[in-house]
């Protein structure tokens, strides 16, 4: 699976999308290694859709998910420090994620500081 393909168990699908976020894991003394490109999940079943934007921050590509897949329920990181604030977060839900009627706010208050974002 890479970001555009879709995993389709039967019973549920699961499409890879883009996210914008760094990627690297702990390496020896200190250092970070690369670890990949962001992405984000939509994952559909009996009629439903949901996107799980990851770790990132807001970006017009939120539009096409949108447009394509129709989630109705999002889940958006607020952290505001690794990710993308509530503002942020806000501002993905009025501008492009027209079809959610629910958002779970995701990745905040983990690590205090410096995820200081919460629910507005």
């Amino acid at each position: 699976m890479n970001k555009g393909g879709t995993l389709d168990l039967g019973w549920v699908k699961i499409i890879m999308t883009n996210a914008i976020h760094s990627g690297s894991c702990p390496g020896e003394n200190n250092c970070f290694i690369p670890g990949g490109s962001a992405a984000g999940f939509v994952i559909q079943f009996n009629g439903h859709s949901i996107y799980h934007a990851g770790d990132t921050n807001v970006f017009t590509d939120m539009g096409i998910i949108d447009e394509l897949y129709k989630p109705t329920v999002s889940l958006l990181p607020i952290g505001g420090h690794f990710t993308m604030a509530p503002k942020e977060a806000a501002y993905a839900l009025t501008k492009f994620l027209h079809c959610t009627k629910f958002c779970h706010p995701i990745h905040f208050l983990t690590f205090v500081p410096p995820l200081t974002g919460d629910v507005p």
